[in-house]
């Protein structure tokens, strides 16, 4: 079992939901996301995921897009983004996973990348852009390495698609909550609770939703059908808000921001 294996199993004995925020790695620098990890972490998040800047990112929307860029235009390596999460893992109780382009997982060579991530303490990986009909080689290592390779379902998936990814998912199933790209949305599909609902039917792994949630309403909507709820962009904009805030005070913002989520999450078990 992967440590999220682990976590998720921990979770449904207790009767609760796993909070998922969502940082990009180095934006602005390694040792704000590092900090920003620690408080999400003492917060309440259950899982913390780490983006992993790509210059053509998959589904996400202008906020980390733009965040991508950032850490890219300061040259952030691989090597230094697993020597920060080795240092922050040790200090944390929520497991880590990547949000990471199956491109980079290639480049790096499949096998390179898991040893070096779980050398790093992270317990699996995200990838947006691996099809289902290419994940069988993927899936295998991270089977055999018990790290946990999570992939995503989204509005537009066929239902028999949808039961072959999670077939060869590990870990959750991250499942899209709108069509389109990431972003902080007013309003969710009347849809979506049934999709999940049906979901977790098929299925004994985890399911959690991302994609659109910003909001307390939302999480309480959320809930009762997720095993999780994962924000992103809500988060990262308050990190682009560095130019004209204090760290401290973006660092006590987002926590506070986390806080709220995970109180509204806690209270529709």
């Amino acid at each position: 079992m992967s440590a999220i294996d682990t976590l998720f199993q921990e979770l449904r004995q207790a009767g609760k939901k796993a909070f998922i925020p969502f940082v990009t790695a180095g934006d602005p620098d390694l040792d704000f996301t590092a900090a920003a990890l620690r408080e999400l972490d003492a917060r309440g998040a259950a899982l913390c995921e780490l983006g992993i800047p790509y210059s053509d990112p998959i589904a996400d929307g202008p906020v980390i897009q733009a965040s991508y860029t950032r850490a890219l235009e300061r040259r952030v390596r691989m090597s230094e983004i697993f020597e920060m999460a080795k240092q922050v893992s040790s200090q944390m109780s929520a497991p880590l996973v990547t949000m990471v382009s199956y491109a980079i997982i290639h480049r790096f060579g499949s096998e390179r990348y898991v040893e070096k991530a779980q050398a790093a303490g992270i317990a699996g990986a995200i990838v947006p852009d691996l099809l289902v009909d290419e994940a069988h080689d993927l899936a295998k290592i991270c089977a055999h390495q018990d790290f946990s390779l999570v992939q995503l379902v989204t509005p537009t998936t066929p239902r028999d698609r949808a039961l072959r990814i999670a077939d060869t998912s590990t870990g959750f199933i991250y499942v899209v909550s709108i069509t389109g790209i990431t972003g902080e949305h007013n309003q969710l599909p009347a849809e979506l609770v049934d999709n999940v609902a049906w979901l977790r039917e098929q299925t004994d792994l985890p399911v959690c939703i991302g994609f659109g949630i910003s909001r307390p309403d939302q999480v309480t909507q959320l809930a009762p059908v997720a095993d999780g709820l994962i924000v992103g962009s809500a988060i990262v904009r308050r990190i682009g808000e560095l130019a004209s805030k204090p760290r401290e005070a973006v660092i006590d913002e987002i926590g506070t921001y986390a806080a709220n989520l995970i109180s509204a999450l806690e209270s529709r078990k």
